[in-house]
């Protein structure tokens, strides 16, 4: 028998494997309904329907690694019942008027949002222990005139101590100056002022541990019964109480016409190296104004700088410009140093 021989035609080639062709069509979820996103917790999304019907979700697999925040609102598919044990996906985000985001990392300039959608920015401290310190406000400020959001200077403990001298400075600047006792005679008067400053607004409470938030927040929102800590001793610093942020309502019938107000966990740094300096320019109408005759790239802290002339009109120096062209050049500095130590 005569050995065969062999040729091309006998070798087999393994055909590679196929997978099924991932389809670039997406669903629609013309059906979606869209709900504000109140807290978010380990994976897990609190949102409230228009309804009011309070709904579990989480995010679904195809919106990536975009985060979801307090302030959102969101497009949740599935079972949006609000019955116990059922949970909703997330499917979309609607585009963010506003933030509220804070560099983690100066260096590598990590930005990490804390909640969108706000309209006015709060700023919780106290009159007295822990004392006030100017670089956290100074911060908050340089976050609210770039995103264009209301700031609110709230002073609390002042019936403990009187307001700091150096907080009225910040009134050159717009930022409305509101008081909160804790427990003297005047604290009824204090709350009705600060509801009526709330009132149809979303707001967020920012500020150090033990200045007051969650005492705050249980006075304007009864049925809030958000836990308050105590200020220690020896360090100065206020104990966290609050975890992670969390949106609730002025109305106990969760009416969105009475505004909300968001609880924020205490922040000791609030770095600030993702923001543009030229918005924060732009924050102050009048000042900016005079920076667009400056030279080109000019720093607005050189001799040069065109806000010197506007400061000292004819070479008489005015009080009042000074200070507000003082307070801009301080939070450009702020912005690209490093976040203060805070103890």
């Amino acid at each position: 028998m005569t050995p065969r021989e062999f040729d091309e035609s006998d070798a087999r080639i393994r055909p590679a494997r196929r997978t099924r062709p991932r389809s670039k069509d997406r669903p629609a979820h013309a059906d979606a309904i869209q709900a504000l996103v109140t807290t978010v917790d380990r994976g897990r999304t609190t949102c409230i329907t228009d309804g009011g019907v309070i709904v579990t979700a989480m995010k679904a697999r195809e919106m990536g690694p975009k985060s979801v925040v307090v302030g959102d609102l969101v497009n949740l598919v599935g079972d949006v019942s609000g019955t116990e044990g059922t949970l909703a996906r997330i499917v979309s985000i609607a585009p963010r008027r506003n933030s509220l985001s804070r560099t983690v990392d100066d260096a590598a300039k990590m930005e990490r949002t804390i909640v969108s959608n706000i309209d006015q920015l709060v700023i919780v401290v106290a009159a007295a222990n822990p004392e006030p310190r100017r670089g956290l406000i100074d911060r908050f400020l340089v976050c609210a005139f770039h995103e264009n959001i209301k700031p609110i200077l709230l002073v609390t403990k002042t019936d403990v101590a009187a307001v700091p001298d150096f907080l009225h400075e910040y009134e050159t600047l717009g930022v409305e100056i509101a008081t909160a006792a804790i427990k003297s005679e005047t604290r009824e008067r204090d709350l009705a002022n600060l509801f009526s400053l709330l009132n149809g607004k979303t707001s967020v409470l920012v500020g150090h541990s033990g200045v007051g938030k969650s005492t705050l927040i249980n006075a304007l929102v009864p049925h809030a019964d958000r836990v308050t800590g105590d200020v220690n001793d020896v360090t100065g610093r206020g104990r966290h109480t609050s975890s992670s942020a969390i949106a609730l309502p002025l109305s106990p019938d969760l009416s969105p016409s009475q505004g909300w107000i968001i609880d924020t966990p205490g922040i000791r740094a609030f770095g600030l190296a993702h923001l543009d300096s030229n918005r924060i320019v732009a924050a102050f109408n009048d000042l900016y104004e005079v920076t667009q005759t400056c030279m080109p790239n000019c720093s607005h802290h050189e001799i040069g700088c065109r806000l010197n002339e506007w400061a000292n009109p004819d070479g008489v120096v005015n009080a009042e410009r000074s200070a507000r062209v003082a307070s801009l050049r301080s939070l450009l500095e702020l912005k690209d140093s490093n976040p203060p130590a805070i103890d």
